[in-house]
């Protein structure tokens, strides 16, 4: 189950393992202000928090082919998670990411490369086509990942997705594997994004 991994510089992402639960339930409890604006809600009414038992459900999807959950960690320090989620197999060979890193590691690239080389795993090792992120209008830092890295922006989804109480609006971006040949994060740390792959138009 470790295989999946990977690093670059200080960044690594691996799977995510039960005995994380401590350390992930810390970060979690210890960011609420920083992380509710974006946090995924269910809209039948809260949930117990319960660290453990989202990690076994995370990793039977992962059995399943359903999803790969990762620690995001900053020189073997856990910075947050990201998890491949969807995973669709056959003509589709889809699958969307979604990420959040501790207040006190931001602004420290992690995000990107992580989302990097998340995609770049699920490009080569789980053979994916096709990766997407969507964002809300409003989160700003997110929006800059995308940028970074040259995600496309594909459109705008209305209501997509339950997040802080709410079906909040959404941007999509995506990439496919053709678009990157060499990977991801070759492309971005050489300089090889494509100015305004992201831009939104003024319509969205």
């Amino acid at each position: 189950m470790d295989a999946l991994e990977s690093s670059h510089g200080a960044v690594s992402i691996r799977l995510i393992r039960p005995k994380d639960a401590r350390v992930l339930q810390h970060e979690l409890l210890t960011n609420r202000s920083w992380l509710l604006p974006w946090e995924a809600t269910n809209p039948d009414g809260a949930v117990s928090f319960d660290m453990r038992g989202s990690i076994r459900r995370l990793l039977q999807q992962y059995r399943d082919g359903a999803g790969v959950p990762f620690v995001m960690e900053h020189a073997g320090e856990v910075a947050g998670q990201l998890n491949v989620w969807g995973i669709a197999r056959g003509s589709l060979s889809s699958a969307t990411v979604g990420y959040w890193v501790s207040e006190r590691f931001a602004g420290r690239g992690i995000t990107p490369t992580a989302v990097a080389l998340a995609t770049d795993l699920c490009f080569t090792q789980l053979r994916l086509h096709r990766m997407e992120i969507c964002i809300r209008p409003e989160n700003g830092p997110s929006l800059r990942v995308v940028e970074k890295l040259g995600f496309r922006y594909e459109g705008y989804r209305p209501r997509y997705i339950h997040i802080n109480g709410a079906w909040r609006d959404h941007y999509a971006f995506a990439l496919t594997r053709e678009e990157v040949p060499r990977g991801v994060l070759h492309r971005w740390v050489t300089g090889g994004v494509p100015v305004g792959a992201s831009r939104v138009p003024d319509s969205a």
